[in-house]
């Protein structure tokens, strides 16, 4: 029996994770001080690799996060967590990589410019 080619679709989607996980990991990205700026971190942590603003690529829009979470009072210190702990099951079959090595500075930065929505420099 053949692959279908969902299962292709899926098995293409976790191997790209998994390179965009070992690609940072293998570049030791250093961690930022700048809480503010959660764009650049984002880009530099290779956050989009697997997300983008407004469309679904392997995991989430980060416009779709933050109207998931928009009325959570803990959104920010649970999705921390799932930046730098990994998780899966949330968005579906594909696992988010742990960050481990972002700080926690950086996450909370990363994750409170995608609850307001992604926005673009000024």
């Amino acid at each position: 029996m053949g692959v279908t080619m969902k299962q292709q679709t899926a098995r293409a989607a976790i191997a790209l994770g998994l390179l965009v996980a070992l690609a940072y990991v293998v570049a030791g990205t250093p961690a930022h001080a700048d809480t503010g700026d959660g764009l650049r971190v984002a880009r530099s942590n290779a956050c989009m690799g697997c997300h983008a603003v407004d469309r679904k690529l392997v995991g989430p829009s980060f416009v779709q996060i933050a109207e998931r979470y928009k009325n959570d009072q803990q959104a920010v210190p649970k999705l921390v967590k799932k930046v730098k702990d990994g998780g899966s099951g949330v968005w579906g079959a594909i696992p988010m990589p742990a960050h481990p090595r972002m700080s926690d500075a950086d996450a909370k930065s990363v994750v409170q410019w995608v609850l307001a929505g992604a926005p673009a420099p000024k």
